[in-house]
This record gives C-alpha cells, sequence and structure tokens, in this order.
C-alpha cells in the first residue's frame, strides 16, 4: 500500500502529467458545458400560446383564438406572455393588431381597454368631435396623427359665402364611425367616417361649439371644413394656433357670452340660492 501511495504521488508530481490532467479537465468542462448550452437552446418550451387568427385592436380574447406551440428557448425575445390565463376573457390593446400565428407580449394585452382617441390629450386641453363624411374627410384619407386645419363657410350679413382658415396645425386623434368605432383600427372591415377627434385648448374649444351650432341658424349656416395639411409630414409640427381674427370676431358676434364672473361661489352658503 505504501508502494502504491508512491507510485501516485510520484505520477502527480510529473509536470507533464499534471499538465495533460489539466487539458483534459479543460476539454470536458468546455464540452459539457458546450452541450449543457446547446440543450438549453434548442429544447422547446412546450405549450407557448400563439394567435390561431388575426385579432384586430380592442377585441376581446377568447379561448378558440389561441393555439399552443413549442418555441425554442432563442425564439423568446421581450416580454413575451407563456401562461393563457393571462391572455383569456382580456383584450388586445386599442394601438395593437396581432397577427396570425404571432406570440403574445405584454404590451399587446390589457385587462381595460382605454378609448386611444381620449389617451393623449394634453393637460388643458379638450376633446372636440367634429362630424364629418366620406366627402370631407378626402374619401376617407383623414387618418389618426395626421395634421388638419379647420376652415370657416358662413353667411355674412349680405347673405354672401364667406370662407376661411379658422385654425391650424391640429393633430387628429381617432376617426369614427356612427357607431362610434374606430375607423381605422379594422383591416378586415370598411367603415365609413362620421367623426374626427381632436383636442384644442378651452378657449378655443368653446369657439369651435359656437360655430358647430351656427350651422342650425339660417341666416348664419356656419360649417366647420377639415382640410389635410402639410404638418402631417413634418419632424416638427408646428402648435395649435388661430389663424384669423376675423372668423373668431365673426363666430363671436353671432354668439352670447358666459360671464363666468356671474357664476356663484362654490364657497357660498346653501341658502345662496332664494326660493321662489
Amino acid at each position: 500500500m505504501a508502494n502504491l501511495n508512491f507510485q501516485i504521488k510520484k505520477f502527480l508530481s510529473n509536470k507533464n502529467t499534471v499538465t495533460i490532467l489539466g487539458v483534459l479537465a479543460i476539454v470536458m468542462v468546455l464540452y459539457f458545458g458546450y452541450n449543457w448550452r446547446v440543450r438549453q437552446a434548442i429544447n422547446p418550451i412546450p405549450g407557448v400560446p400563439y394567435a390561431k387568427v388575426t385579432i384586430q385592436p380592442r377585441t376581446k380574447i377568447t379561448a378558440d383564438m389561441i393555439g399552443y406551440t413549442d418555441v425554442a428557448p432563442v425564439m423568446i425575445r421581450g416580454r413575451i406572455i407563456r401562461n393563457a390565463n393571462v391572455i383569456i376573457g382580456n383584450w388586445s390593446n386599442y394601438n395593437t393588431m396581432i397577427p396570425a400565428g404571432s406570440l403574445f407580449y405584454q404590451e399587446s394585452i390589457t385587462a381595460t381597454l382605454p378609448d386611444s382617441a381620449f389617451v393623449n390629450i394634453p393637460v388643458g386641453f379638450t376633446a372636440f368631435n367634429l362630424p364629418v363624411d366620406i366627402h370631407t374627410t378626402y374619401g376617407n384619407s383623414i387618418f389618426p396623427g395626421n395634421y388638419i386645419d379647420i376652415y370657416l363657410k358662413a353667411l355674412n350679413e349680405e347673405g354672401k359665402i364667406i370662407v376661411g382658415k379658422l385654425l391650424a396645425n391640429v393633430e387628429v386623434l381617432a376617426v369614427k364611425d356612427n357607431s362610434g368605432r374606430h375607423v381605422f383600427e379594422d383591416t378586415e372591415t370598411r367603415r365609413t367616417p362620421s367623426s374626427i377627434i381632436f383636442a384644442v385648448p378651452e378657449d378655443i374649444h368653446i369657439l369651435l361649439r359656437k360655430a358647430l351650432y351656427l350651422r342650425n341658424v339660417r341666416d348664419v349656416a356656419a360649417e366647420l371644413i377639415p382640410v389635410p395639411s402639410t404638418e402631417s409630414y413634418s419632424t416638427d409640427p408646428g402648435e395649435i394656433r388661430m389663424t384669423s381674427q376675423f372668423l373668431r370676431n365673426f363666430i363671436e358676434i353671432n354668439t352670447g357670452f358666459v360671464m363666468e364672473d356671474e357664476l356663484p361661489d362654490a364657497s357660498e352658503p346653501e341658502d345662496y340660492y332664494e326660493e321662489d
């Protein structure tokens, strides 16, 4: 036994032997490590949900819209949903179409469904709903994200038609049909535009409301007309601005004013209002 121990120590103390053993150890580590990484990369992950059909924006997702497949780990990129329970019963996001065959990403699924028309309204701005049709939208060619100018057509005191640009650089937030559905959210259904939604500062909002109601006044017959603007193609679109003081005055002259300073103060006691 002592002789055997001596031979082993002598064998291990040989530099060539140590070198060979070290090289073999490194080779084995590289070999097994490489094979482990390859298996990790190619062994499929079972039961990953995918869309069996094209899912349009703002669609409630049901179980029959979902299929399951094995996916190689190297294909899992981004925030992919691997549990179908997170998908079923929820909605495709308002700005996302999920193509048939696509995996589901967290950004494309939402439990609550905001209206895209009101998501990006700046602070201090108010939404305005402008009635339109297929002709005033240039054959359904005004899209969300486009910029438009607002023109005013009306009759002056002499009964003559006046037309001019009232407002410039208005960003379109949404185009809807007469059922309130977004015209361009469904690529498989043709919808007819009924209204354009945009947001403007409150003073301009009131002015546009007045102009809209003036369409029913026979002697004025006001009409607001959307006109596509080249701002849509600019990398730095300008801000909304009033372009005609004359047209603004025309609207104000033909409508009344609300005197805010005549309204009762909310801090007044309840008996502020006299009973008849």
